[in-house]
């Protein structure tokens, strides 16, 4: 089994952009930039059978590149309870045809439909009891925060680890909205498959002892 999602990342003048935020807040727990990203779809945790599926249907994806930006701050919560402090995202057609084209992908891998609406945000920290004070004077000064704008010409695969430090994110395939793999040395899929098979081919087996 591995942990999925899809996401656009982002160059680096924007994570410097995003990583310049992350303070401030006490109880916060502060994204690290080389995590930061843009959720389009998340997967969740599925069999070898599925991620393969998910994993070439979202090859097919094509369409122009865009211009993105961020904006903004906000949080998700009780208003005296926020959990979830993140950065906004300026309206853009380009980025809300892509998620619906991601989606559609992962509904023709076999994934169920996703009935959350589609909110684009980066997430800038995990919140733990921090004070309501601080976390309103936070947003008051990054009321008007903007990212520089960025091509948008590529989207992720990513898999999650999640450890007591909290989750870890690993590119597994990057994907050209003009077609194909933006790196061919990384298609993890040739190295999983293989394992994925012999899994596979072991339960066979072991159901087999099991029953037979």
């Amino acid at each position: 089994m591995i942990r999925l999602f899809v996401a656009v990342s982002f160059p680096d003048d924007v994570r410097r952009s995003l990583a310049a935020l992350c303070a401030g807040v006490p109880g916060a727990r502060w994204a690290n930039p080389d995590q930061f990203h843009l959720t389009l779809r998340f997967v969740g945790e599925v069999d070898g059978r599925i991620a393969r599926a998910v994993y070439e249907e979202l090859d097919g994806i094509t369409m122009p590149a865009f211009d993105l930006s961020l904006f903004g701050v906000g949080t998700f919560g009780d208003r005296r309870k926020a959990h979830t402090l993140w950065a906004g995202v300026r309206p853009s057609p380009g980025l809300s045809r892509l998620q619906e084209k991601v989606d559609n992908a992962a509904l023709r891998a076999g994934l169920p439909p996703d009935r959350r609406k589609f909110s684009p945000h980066v997430t800038l920290a995990r919140l733990n009891n921090a004070p309501f004070d601080r976390i309103g004077a936070f947003l008051s000064h990054h009321a008007l925060y903007a990212a520089p704008s960025f091509t948008c010409d590529r989207f992720t695969l990513y898999s999650s680890f999640l450890s007591s430090s909290g989750a870890i994110y690993t590119p597994e395939q990057v994907y050209r909205l003009d077609g194909g793999l933006a790196d061919d040395s990384m298609d993890w899929m040739a190295d999983e498959a293989a394992a994925w098979a012999e899994d596979e081919e072991l339960s066979a087996i072991g159901g087999a002892v099991a029953y037979g």
